[in-house]
């Protein structure tokens, strides 16, 4: 079948392949389902471990959940995106749902309460962003607690709302405000050791 050698090439496929690829995974052909699974591990493998990262001992189970749920899903798939596009969104819904669970079960408190110091928002966000000290940020964020490096990659990276994390961990919006405010302060001690 031609749909293997242009899994390899490329990272989307013709119509026609896509549609001969579905229809020989939903008809339980060995060898397509091979090809669909690398075909999707192609397409998404570097998105997973980039909004994983500094947590990279996570992204094959992240990955499995994904592939089982495309796999799931492929009945329903209706064509009016690519397959790979189809895909993406599986797994951005999968890397969403993992920071939610995450988050949900991290006991957040009134101990400790920190007030948001506002210069350290564009200190954060300035080094988040750059490419040049990337590594130095996953360094310093996987010496954080993980709900502290979720909530900071969440809110600066994927640049999701306060009120969007709270709704998607089921917190209240102080209680994510509180985290955000903590992670930050934390992850500002941890920056400032490493340049010591």
């Amino acid at each position: 079948m031609e749909t293997e050698s242009a899994i390899k090439t490329t990272e989307t496929l013709p119509s026609h392949q896509e549609r001969q690829l579905v229809e020989q995974v939903l008809s339980k052909d060995r060898k397509a389902t091979a090809e669909f699974v690398a075909f999707c591990t192609d397409s998404v493998y570097s998105f997973v471990r980039k909004r994983l990262l500094p947590r990279v001992e996570l992204v094959e189970d992240v990955m499995q959940e994904i592939l089982l749920a495309a796999w799931q899903s492929l009945p329903k798939f209706r064509r009016d995106a690519s397959l790979r596009s189809w895909i993406l969104a599986i797994a951005r819904h999968k890397v969403d749902d993992y920071y939610r669970r995450r988050l949900r079960e991290t006991d957040i408190t009134e101990e400790g309460e920190l007030s948001a110091e506002p210069a350290i928002e564009p200190l954060l966000d300035r080094h988040l962003d750059a490419a040049a000290e990337q590594d130095r940020v996953e360094r310093t964020l996987a010496l954080l607690p993980e709900a502290y490096t979720l909530a900071l990659i969440w809110r600066y990276r994927d640049e999701k709302s306060v009120r969007e994390m709270a709704q998607l961990s089921g917190k209240t919006e102080k209680a994510m405000e509180r985290l955000l405010a903590r992670a930050r302060e934390s992850f500002r001690k941890e920056w400032t050791l490493a340049q010591s």
